[in-house]
This record gives C-alpha cells, structure tokens and sequence, in this order.
C-alpha cells in the first residue's frame, strides 16, 4: 500500500502540536485533509477518526498508570458518547447523499471549529482566573493526591451525549469540547486528571464513531495508514518538546489556526477572512493582556508561568 508522503508530512507537523498541547488531533487534521488535500469532508472525517483510534489508547495506558484517570467519570460520559458517537455518522448519512452531505459536514466542521477555538479561549480564562483565587487566598489549593469528586451522572450523560454526536459528525471534540465541560462541572481537578480523564473516555467514544463511519461512512485505508505514519512520530517528537516550549503560545496559535480553517470551511471570502484574522491578530493579545492586568498578573507571562499563560 503506497504512503502520501506530503500527507504524511503534514501529519507529522500536527502530531507535534497535539504532543505539545494534548489537543488538536481532529480539529486541524480533518480541516488539513478538506482544505489543503482536497479530501471530501466525509472522507475526512472518517479516515481521521479510524487514525485516532489507533493512537488515542496509546496515551491512555500512560495516564491510567499514573492514576490520573477518574473511571467514574469516564463510565458516566461513555454511557452517552459512544451510542451517541454512532448516532451521530447516522445523522450525518441521512441528512442527504453525495454532495449534499459533503456540505452539511463541511458546515458542522466549521461550527465545530469554531467552539473548538472559543473553548480554547474559554480553557484559558478559566485557569487565569482559578490561579488568580489561589494567589488571594480566595480558593481552596488543589490537592495533592487523587481528588474526590462527586459524581452527578445525569449532566456527565448529557455532555458525553452532546460530545459524540459532535465528534462522530465532525471528529472534532473529544479533546477539546469536552475537556472545557469537564472543566466546568469539576474546576479543582487538576490539569493531569483532567487530560487523564478525558483522553481515556476518548478511546470508547472515537471507537464508536469510527466504527460507524467503517460501516456508513466513506473510509479510505490508504489516507489513514499515511496519516498514522506521519502523526505518530510526530505525537512522540511533541511530548518530548513540550517541557521547552510555551504551551500558552502553542494555544494561542492553534486557536488562531482553527478560527481561520473554521471561516475557510463555512464559505467565507478570502478578503472577508483575511479582514478578521487580522482584526483578531491586533486586538487579542491586547484584550488579553488587559485580562491579566484585571485578575493582578503582569501584561505578559513569563516564562514557565504555567497554566495561567
């Protein structure tokens, strides 16, 4: 079977930045496949979603021996994801066939993309002001050992129900929306137990869907092996790099990168785009650095500032 080496080479530039950040895998490899490949969205979709997978197990047996990884909530979101991940390849199969599905996925990738990019931006705040209220005094610390949660299954339900019906139209999600979920409804889990928890509940729910998109979707054993190829170097080359590197930066720039994918996909004009991505160029950072100033942090982090970069 012949390999695409420029796919996998693009790959590999992803894996990086998903062994950097732990995000990122779907929502920049199904828009790369679509925009630069010229890969029919539903072909995408499920050819990323078979990739992952293959890799997302790999990173769970790390955290399930580390004991960063609450089963209680992995049972609960998995009981909604995974029928809701298959469900969601049916939807987007009985929307329409040949063209029109491959716009109404086109369209739910960009929406997707675009909360993706949002629950970047809504991450960061959340552990800006967290760190903010354990500097005051004004929280309690974050344990040091394995923290009790209490575990209310009906919203934990809803979020994996709402998380695989998104991933299994889209493949985007299962690292980035429901991690920002997770962060809402248990904000003292710290960030090892939160990546822990949501990697492995991954695993059921990226199964699921990629197994509804094998039997109804449009995979193509020739586009996922060239992506294997490629992202699981690069997966590895990016964890190793990621104790250098700024994660904060690495964020901000993968944010950016699936707001622009996000307009391409949703049919905005190139001059259109190009108007917003540099609004949003000039006036973030310096909405974010007035955030910080706000919440008693220096306009910009230094390095090794953590997570509240």
């Amino acid at each position: 079977m012949s390999v695409d080496l420029l796919l996998a080479i693009a790959a590999f530039g992803i894996g990086i930045v998903v062994g950097l950040t732990g995000m990122g895998g779907g929502a920049l490899m199904t828009p790369m496949l679509v925009l630069f490949f010229d890969v029919p969205p539903l072909t995408a979709v499920s050819s990323d979603l078979v990739a992952s997978a293959v890799m997302k197990p790999v990173g769970s047996v790390v955290h399930l021996r580390r004991g960063t990884v609450h089963l209680g909530l992995v049972k609960w979101l998995s009981v909604g994801s995974i029928p809701a991940a298959f469900s969601g390849v049916v939807i987007a199969r009985s929307l329409g066939g040949g063209e029109d599905v491959q716009n109404v996925i086109r369209i739910a990738l960009g929406i997707a993309l675009l909360l993706s990019a949002a629950g970047l931006i809504v991450r960061a705040y959340i552990r800006l002001v967290e760190h903010a209220r354990r500097r005051d005094g004004r929280a309690d610390p974050l344990p040091q050992g394995r923290p009790r949660v209490a575990l209310r299954p009906l919203p934990i339900v809803v979020v994996g129900i709402a998380g695989g019906i998104v991933v299994g139209m889209t493949s985007v999600g299962s690292g980035s929306l429901i991690i920002i979920a997770l962060m809402t409804l248990y904000p003292r889990l710290k960030a090892s137990e939160l990546v822990g928890t949501d990697l492995v509940q991954a695993v059921p729910l990226v199964a699921s869907a990629a197994l509804g998109h094998i039997i109804f979707g449009d995979f193509q054993l020739a586009i996922t092996t060239s992506l294997l190829v490629g992202c699981i170097p690069g997966v590895w080359l990016g964890a190793h790099l990621s104790a250098r590197a700024s994660g904060g930066l690495v964020r901000r720039a993968l944010a950016f990168v699936l707001l622009a994918s996000a307009l391409k996909l949703l049919n905005v004009s190139t001059t259109d785009t190009g108007v917003i991505l540099l609004v949003v160029a000039i006036f973030a950072p310096v909405l974010w650095m007035f955030v910080r100033r706000r919440h008693g942090f220096p306009a910009l982090a230094s390095r090794g500032g953590g997570a509240h970069r």
